[in-house]
């Protein structure tokens, strides 16, 4: 939301897999790894539409530390009348929510984005 083209945080692998995602997904640009030992850190590039506005217009945490919303494969629905994604962590790795589908997996739900 405050115009930036790239952000850069600390590396960690389930960062990665979930900004890995967001990259499929169309959400973000391009992402980077930079670094060696403990000074890693994820170079992100930001998508944004031609008139300067970002793609991604906003996002909720479903599960947050004190409570965990877990959903079967079957009980994935679309958020947002369709526009919006889920990202859920399995067993089986980091999904969006039509993709654990498709793989007939459930897990817990991190977050919407739209």
């Amino acid at each position: 939301m405050r115009g930036r083209q790239k952000v850069k945080v600390p590396y960690s692998s389930f960062d990665m897999s979930i900004l890995e995602v967001l990259v499929k997904m169309g959400y973000i640009d391009s992402i980077q790894r930079k670094g060696r030992g403990v000074k890693r850190i994820i170079d992100i590039k930001l998508k944004y539409i031609n008139k300067g506005e970002p793609v991604i217009n906003g996002f909720k945490f479903t599960s947050i530390p004190s409570r965990g919303i877990y959903s079967g494969y079957k009980a994935l629905k679309s958020s947002h009348q369709g526009y919006g994604h889920y990202v859920i962590s399995t067993p089986k790795g980091i999904f969006e929510g039509g993709e654990a589908k498709k793989q007939k997996v459930g897990g817990k739900i991190l977050f919407e984005i739209w």
